[in-house]
């Protein structure tokens, strides 16, 4: 099988010109396609910025499909048949697109696979935030899709969680109990008053603990937005590398933030499934 072709760039140039260059061969919006679906590589990283600008030495790999049947998605799966697939999502990688993003997501990379095999579209059952790493589930129809979305709090049996918070969490485990509402600019907060937002109900209890951080096991009563981020800021120990929920250190240059358990009535058969990702190996040093 053929190697993806490797560029070097031996002038300072615009990411895409360069690209058009090197793929003369082919439309401008066949170059833009790769691109934009993360096919492209800067040193070694996926990179989708249209202008971003190459330095001479800079070297770049086109990630093309030379044969689709038989590639690999670039995450980890964890489980798939005929109605779900399931993946370790790393952190970095937005479960969906955004506005300013759409390319390199866990959807438009599991879409991808599962179509080159002959698969129809895949669908977002549940969402993960950007630096959240770990179990993310897809449906493979929209009617399974449906089915989970609807019943989401009955199929998702367990749904757990480890950080990183800051501080000596004190009690050492308890339930955090609060109804969230979100600002105009989508920062969501509890409110004081009882009744007033969304029911968010989680649940923690310390692993290993130091004067400087936390590892806590959290598992969740209710799946609402950022909820684990806003309940740990309500006790006073943000998730490190949560800046914008009150943290103060980011020891590992993310959101420590992990979804290990995922348990779930599978939609055609009901049976209890359980998917695991490890807890990140560098977080339990901070306690060695």
């Amino acid at each position: 099988m053929k190697t993806n072709p490797i560029f070097v760039v031996e002038t300072e140039t615009a990411l895409l010109p360069f690209l058009l260059e090197c793929f003369s061969g082919k439309s401008r919006n066949y170059v833009k396609g790769i691109l934009k679906r993360g096919q492209i590589a800067v040193d070694g990283k996926p990179c989708t910025d249209y202008a971003r600008v190459l330095r001479p030495g800079q070297r770049l790999e086109a990630l093309l499909r030379i044969d689709p049947a038989q590639e690999a998605p670039r995450v980890p799966v964890l489980y798939e048949d005929a109605d779900i697939i399931v993946i370790d999502k790393p952190a970095g990688m937005l479960s969906v697109s955004t506005d300013k993003e759409s390319g390199n997501t866990a959807y438009r990379i599991v879409n991808d696979y599962v179509q080159a095999r002959g698969g129809a579209r895949v669908f977002i059952v549940h969402r993960l935030d950007r630096e959240t790493s770990g179990v993310l589930l897809l449906a493979k129809s929209e009617p399974v899709k449906r089915k989970l979305q609807e019943n989401w709090d009955d199929c998702a049996v367990q749904r757990g969680y480890t950080a990183v918070v800051e501080g000596n969490v004190q009690p050492p485990e308890g339930k955090i109990t609060s109804w969230l509402k979100q600002t105009a600019t989508l920062l969501v907060y509890s409110s004081g008053k009882k009744g007033d937002g969304k029911l968010a109900v989680t649940n923690y209890r310390t692993l290993q603990a130091s004067d400087e951080y936390s590892l806590l096991e959290i598992s969740l009563e209710t799946g609402r937005k950022n909820q684990i981020r806003v309940h740990m800021k309500d006790m006073g120990h943000p998730v490190a590398g949560d800046k914008k929920y009150g943290a103060h250190t980011n020891p590992f240059g993310r959101l420590a933030l992990h979804a290990g358990v995922l348990v779930v009535r599978h939609p055609a058969s009901g049976e209890e499934m359980r998917f695991e990702s490890p807890v990140p190996g560098t977080w339990k040093k901070l306690y060695s």
